[in-house]
């Protein structure tokens, strides 16, 4: 059993990376089973309410939309043995080493991003592929996204489909 982070931003879009992964992995005949973590930083802000009543669910319902949870479940089904168990995160920390004991807490072993992903800071959420490209401790890959211009799936769950 492996732990496997992968960077998003909780787009539709996004989603193509955990797609190439477990593409790569069952082409290899990997019999490995993976927890998968999605997670995307976000800014807690500094105010003394937002940190007091802001929890995961209320941050989710702010920056995932349904049609992202239910696109990562039609993945999740395509693999039934190589993926575990899904699981949304954010990150809050701000600094390497807040990052660096996540990733150990979690047992992470690889993380994946892909750096055209960008986040745009909307809604407070951040960029993770600074922190992931500087940890030491897992084995960090960069997925390339080679998605058509014209695609008319795209931001709908048709486009969990396409081929990547």
């Amino acid at each position: 059993m492996k732990t496997i982070l992968i960077a998003t931003d909780y787009s539709l879009e996004s989603l193509n990376i955990l797609k190439k992964v477990l593409k790569e992995k069952n082409d290899a005949e990997d019999n490995t089973q993976y927890n998968i973590l999605l997670v995307s930083g976000y800014d807690m802000g500094d105010s003394i309410r937002d940190l007091l009543f802001n929890t995961k669910s209320t941050v989710f319902s702010k920056i995932r939309s349904k049609e992202f949870c239910d696109a990562y479940s039609i993945i999740k089904n395509k693999y039934p043995h190589l993926v575990k168990n899904i699981v949304c995160d954010i990150f809050t920390g701000s600094f390497q080493r807040a990052f660096n004991n996540y990733v150990k807490a979690q047992n992470i072993e690889e993380a994946y991003y892909n750096s055209s992903l960008k986040e745009k800071n909307k809604k407070g959420k951040f960029d993770l592929s600074p922190y992931i490209k500087k940890s030491k401790d897992i084995k960090v890959k960069e997925i390339a996204l080679g998605a058509p211009e014209f695609m008319p799936e795209r931001g709908k769950l048709a486009e969990v489909f396409v081929e990547v």
